[in-house]
């Protein structure tokens, strides 16, 4: 596995949660990201979220998922899904 995540899980609640984000939001929905940090990014999801395995800067294997998000402005963003801390739906493509 080469792929890193700046955090990983290994909780089931976590994970559940990153799970229930990824299922939620659906393609081509236009949303409005809350993000743990105070950040707020608007703009449509191309793909559903991934949820898979990752390594973490220690080497420790664990769950954590991005999603692609087209803010309008310099491109697609990614976001790890552990950022989200919510997220309102604005409509669909």
């Amino acid at each position: 596995m080469s792929r890193t995540a700046p955090r990983v899980h290994v909780d089931q609640a976590t994970i559940e949660r990153l799970k229930e984000l990824q299922l939620a939001l659906d393609a081509e929905l236009t949303v409005e990201l809350h993000l743990r940090d105070g950040t707020t990014r608007v703009g449509t999801l191309p793909d559903r979220p991934t949820v898979q395995q990752f390594l973490d800067p220690q080497g420790n294997e664990g769950t954590n998922g991005q999603l692609r998000i087209d803010t309008g402005d310099a491109g697609i963003h990614i976001v790890w899904l552990d950022e989200v801390e919510r997220f309102v739906r604005l409509g669909s493509c």
